[in-house]
């Protein structure tokens, strides 16, 4: 039975041919086709550097104008929480849609990030074999490798990667003054690992997180180093050898933001502790932080300072948070949400 509408998933950073292999499948066995973009309302970075309206634009740009009539686009923010994001991108096909939609989840089994094509319940999975030789780490790397002066040479070597409509919209998006910035971020990363590159095994680095709550306020930083620097985040760091994650977070706490209270007030003030620890969390790597929420109640603001890492700090007012989204490093922005909804009913 044809199924009302095909859905198809993926970050697209950027559009591929694999990925343009994937969507016409799914254009050839329904009507409409929604495509979720994952990964929506993030900062640039460099595995992230196009925003969810760039990857829309690129998609439609390599479809004809009569596919472009039948796909519609579901930017989908990550949530690191699986139940949680497959409630999300279900109820959004059913708000584009209409309740009731028979629907066919096309996809492939890539690895472990694939398992997430078995919890749709109530969907037909339509597991399609990958293209070969396209990815999108690749492209990007080969993109900030090459830098703006040296882009057509790079894209002529990628025709065989990329639909032609992808690489004009890269050679003139490489040209804008975001790129540089992601460029030099990308080439620390990959200098801080291969720092690890002779390790036995892939590191795994433990991190701790303040999400501290003030009076309808929360105490953010900006970053002031790379990776996301100028970044939004919740105070935190590395985690030391001879501290408990609890003592650790009270140093960071203390070294980025001078926020000194007693240690009985912070010890009675602390409501809940929560692991993020999803693999993609990190551009680093492999990054398990323990986020300890501290609620101050209702009392002055106490006076801070930044300092170590941080560039500066601030009170921020909860309701703004929402609307800073795409300025928060790595997960930050959904550790607030974990703790504080945000965005229940965003």
């Amino acid at each position: 039975m044809t199924p009302d509408v095909a859905v198809y998933v993926g970050r697209f950073q950027p559009f591929h041919l694999g990925h343009l292999a994937l969507l016409k499948h799914a254009l050839e066995i329904a009507p409409t086709v929604v495509l979720v973009i994952g990964s929506a309302w993030q900062a640039r970075t460099p595995k992230n550097p196009l925003t969810w309206q760039e990857r829309a634009e690129v998609v439609r740009l390599a479809l004809t104008p009569e596919e472009r009539e039948r796909v519609k686009f579901l930017p989908m923010r990550d949530h690191y929480d699986e139940a949680r994001w497959v409630q999300a991108v279900q109820r959004g096909v059913a708000d584009l849609c209409g309740e009731g939609t028979s629907v066919a989840l096309v996809g492939h089994y890539k690895d472990a990030t694939s398992e997430y094509l078995r919890s749709f319940q109530g969907w037909t999975v339509i597991s399609v074999e990958r293209v070969p030789g396209a990815d999108g780490t690749g492209l990007r790397d080969a993109l900030y490798a090459a830098g703006a002066h040296n882009i057509d040479a790079t894209l002529a070597a990628l025709v065989g990667q990329a639909p032609p409509s992808t690489l004009d919209f890269l050679r003139a998006w490489v040209r804008l003054p975001h790129f540089e910035a992601l460029r030099e971020e990308w080439r620390l990363l990959r200098e801080e690992k291969a720092k690890w590159a002779g390790s036995p095994y892939p590191p795994v680095f433990v991190t701790v997180d303040a999400v501290v709550r003030c009076a309808g306020h929360v105490l953010l930083i900006q970053r002031g180093k790379a990776p996301g620097k100028g970044l939004y985040a919740v105070p935190g760091g590395f985690i030391e050898q001879r501290e408990t994650v609890y003592q650790s977070c009270l140093r960071e706490l203390k070294e980025e933001t001078h926020l000194t209270l007693l240690d009985l007030t912070m010890r009675s003030s602390l409501v809940d502790v929560a692991v993020f620890d999803h693999p993609d969390r990190s551009q680093r790597g492999r990054v398990i932080t323990h986020a300890h929420y501290f609620d101050l109640g209702e009392r002055e603001l106490p006076e801070v300072q930044a300092d170590d890492d941080a560039q500066s700090v601030e009170w921020t007012p909860i309701a703004r948070l929402v609307t800073m989204e795409d300025r928060f490093h790595d997960d930050h922005f959904h550790m607030l949400d974990h703790f504080l909804d945000l965005t229940e009913d965003v």
